[in-house]
């Protein structure tokens, strides 16, 4: 068994079918049917190491490099594959206190994401800080609901992305959390903050109907739910037209398979998270059927471990 394996361990119980349009898979033989490959990070603040062996509830997990044999093993067996970040790359070790960035925005790079989103823990060394950063990243942060003009941050993000797989078109657009009270007024400056829900509502109505997106993933900041009701992940979910995936961060939400909500229009829409330091790397195949532009789902985390084998 390769040392990439070691790395691995698959939770069988993380894998299901999520239908998205009651499309058979056994009939994907008959059909041209696209396979795309989506792995999602979130909250991994800085953890470029295994936690220690004497870590309480995580010894052992995470770190850079088990995350890379993962990436590099599924790459090697699917054809068309994005790795996507929901925000919180910053903050929790003494790497980004020594190096404000640099050393996860690097490796970021070096492991091939297409995009990432921003969490409020990327403006804690202030906006500037994090847009000095931005030079090392050979991916763009996607964010759609802030404002950045008059800021270090103006021109450096884009509102959504489009990436096209063997015919399928796949829109990608992210949403922050609202920094006001969360995050020191100092440190984000000028930054203008949108309403998630009309923000969203504009870019996927936007990638559906104009650019004819198959495929549209909302990279999140938002946080999974609340008990007050405060804007979410799922409140996003309910009250959403056109998205496929929504996924999430800040919230630092273990979900293991991703959970189901119906829109605006009683379609489903798909809600992920992987908790939080890099202990899981996200997975979810999206078959679409070309001709029908019929979808389906499976999902599975993989526990991102040098102590588990399969």
């Amino acid at each position: 068994m390769s040392n990439r394996r070691n790395f691995l361990k698959q939770f069988s119980a993380g894998t299901a079918l999520l239908s998205m349009g009651a499309f058979p898979l056994q009939a994907f033989a008959k059909r041209d049917i696209v396979k795309i490959t989506i792995l999602h990070t979130n909250d991994v603040h800085s953890r470029v190491d295994p936690f220690p062996d004497n870590d309480p509830k995580f010894a052992g997990k995470g770190g850079v490099a088990q995350r890379a044999a993962i990436i590099h093993q599924i790459r090697n067996t699917e054809r068309n594959v994005l790795l996507l970040d929901a925000g919180d790359m910053f903050q929790g070790t003494p790497y980004y206190n020594m190096f404000g960035g640099e050393v996860e925005i690097k490796l970021m790079s070096l492991l091939g994401y297409d995009a990432g989103t921003i969490g409020n823990h990327d403006f804690d060394n202030g906006i500037d800080a994090l847009a000095k950063q931005l030079i090392h990243a050979n991916f763009p942060l996607i964010n759609s609901n802030y404002d950045f003009k008059n800021t270090a941050m103006e021109g450096k993000t884009l509102p959504h992305k489009i990436f096209e797989k063997d015919g399928i078109r796949i829109g990608v657009f992210g949403m922050g959390i609202e920094l006001k009270g969360l995050v020191p007024d100092k440190l984000y400056g000028a930054t203008i903050y949108y309403n998630p829900i009309e923000s969203a509502a504009k870019q996927a109505h936007y990638l559906k109907k104009t650019q004819h997106c198959d495929l549209i993933i909302c990279l999140s900041h938002l946080g999974y739910k609340y008990p007050d009701g405060k804007v979410s992940d799922e409140v996003l979910a309910k009250e959403s037209a056109n998205i496929d995936l929504i996924i999430g961060a800040h919230t630092h939400t273990f979900i293991q398979t991703p959970y189901k909500y119906f829109n605006r229009f009683n379609q489903e829409v798909l809600v992920a998270q992987v908790g939080w330091g890099g202990i899981k790397l996200g997975r979810i195949d999206f078959y679409l059927e070309k001709r029908l532009k019929q979808k389906t789902a499976t999902a599975l985390n993989y526990e991102v471990s040098a102590t588990q084998k399969i």
